[in-house]
Order: C-alpha cells, then structure tokens, then sequence
C-alpha cells in the first residue's frame, strides 16, 4: 500500500461514523471522503443502476484523492458493488456489512434487534447473515429510514426530532418487553452510530448496540502496509452541493465539501 489517505465513501453522513472508527483505530492515518449525496437515498433506485453508478463515483474519488485504500461505508453499496469495485480498482477494497455476528456473541438474551434501512431488512444476504452467525438468537429487524433522514439532517445543523426518532424506534422498544428481552441491537446502517447519544436518551432500558465501524477499522489494519498522515488528510469531495454539511463534516475531521467531477455519463 503506497502512502495516500484511506478513502470513506458513502452515499451520504453516514459513512463519518466509520471514519470516526478509524480514527480512533488510526490517529495519524490520512482520510478523505467521498459523498454521493446528489443519489441520496440509494434504497430508492434500481440495483443495477445504482451498481454501475457506484463504480463510476469510487474511481472518480480514488482519483481525486489518490487514494491507497477504499472503505464502502454504505451496506448497500456493498451489496451491490464491492464485486464490481475490486474488478475496477487496484488498490484494496473493504466493504459494510451489518454487524450480527458480533452482536450475537454478545447477546445474553438470545435476543438481538437489527436496526436498517428497509432495503437492508429485506435483502436475502442479511438473511443469510442471520442464518449463518444468530441462527440460535431472535432476531427482530426494523426499518428504521426516517433515522437516515435525521442524521443526514443533524450532519447539517438542523436539531434533532426528538418525536419521529422515538416513533422510527416504538417496535424496538416493544421487543425490549417481550420474553426473551432484546438486550442488543445492531445498528445495521452507518448513519444510525451518529445518533447514539439520542438512542441512549430514548431507549427503556439499557442496550447494548454494536455497529460495523471497529470490525472496518480492524480489516483497514489488514490490508494496509502503511497508515501515515500526509498532506490530502481531510480532504471531502460530494456530487452535489454541501454547504451546509461544512461544520458537520469539520467534527468528523474533513474539510469543506469540494465538487466530485465524474464522466457525463454519471
């Protein structure tokens, strides 16, 4: 691995709490970000659209930044193109997915929640994750979009909704009252970590909640030779405008958004 910035990229904010991960992991370790909020939401377009899309944004971020390593933030965009995105690219890829084998060696009830977006609840590889690592646990999956569009909008100064997060969460909470008790819950989608001083506040009962970020971290470590600071540390790039994403994006380390120039074909 040469010395360029690991790249995050996600279709929105939700990929900062990965790259908190990694800093936390990596202090001196250089990032960028790569943002392609002008698709935002992504669970709302065709697969293989959003496949090809995907590929076209990450090499057109890889080149702006030089990137030494990718991390595809986004469950979905895993789903769809990690395949895709380690035919096209040369430098290592890492991708999302939703942390139940942790959760479910964590898990004393046997009773773990998954928490996602709906196009994550639905998709047969969560299933197949389940299946494979908490076949022995309940598992009770909740969509949970309307918190996608809170963080997205808390990322850019507006507060949170206190009321829409609780009722996004009503079917979490209920699973807490039922025998056996959810005790843990994956939080199944990069933007849900942003909000776990809101989740903490609201939940019933004390849950333990398990994200992907320190799993990435660890396979970030794996697959670099070399994580050092150099000068395109913190440096954002989005398809679309973001300025009001500027003082979100500068607690999470990255500078203000710059435009990511793709092919017309894009």
């Amino acid at each position: 691995m040469t010395s360029g910035p690991v790249l995050i990229f996600d279709s929105g904010v939700g990929g900062l709490s990965v790259a908190h991960a990694l800093r936390q992991h990596y202090p001196h370790a250089a990032m960028c970000y790569a943002c392609d909020n002008a698709w935002l939401p992504y669970g709302l377009r065709d697969d293989a659209t959003l496949a090809e899309r995907i590929v076209l944004v990450c090499q057109a971020a890889v080149q702006a930044c030089h990137a030494s390593a990718l991390v595809v933030a986004c469950n979905t965009a895993s789903t769809l193109a990690l395949e895709g995105l380690r035919q096209a690219l040369t430098i290592p890829v890492i991708g999302t997915v939703p942390a139940i084998k942790p959760a479910a060696l964590i898990s004393t009830s046997r009773h773990i929640g998954l928490l996602a977006t709906t196009a994550t609840v639905n998709r047969p590889y969560t299933q197949t994750l389940i299946d494979s690592f908490a076949s022995d646990c309940v598992v009770t999956k909740i969509a949970a979009d309307a918190l996608v569009t809170e963080a997205e909008a808390w990322l850019a100064g507006v507060p949170l909704n206190a009321l829409r997060i609780q009722q996004a969460l009503a079917p979490l909470w209920q699973a807490t009252q039922q025998r056996p008790a959810l005790d843990t819950v994956v939080l199944g989608c990069t933007h849900f970590p942003l909000l776990r001083p809101m989740l903490d506040t609201l939940a019933p009962t004390p849950l333990a909640w398990v994200d992907s970020g320190d799993a990435i971290a660890r396979r970030v470590g794996q697959v670099a030779t070399t994580l050092v600071s150099d000068a395109q540390d913190g440096r954002c790039f989005t398809t679309a405008p973001a300025q009001a994403l500027t003082n979100g994006l500068a607690r999470y380390g990255f500078s203000a958004a710059q435009p990511l120039l793709l092919p017309s074909a894009c």
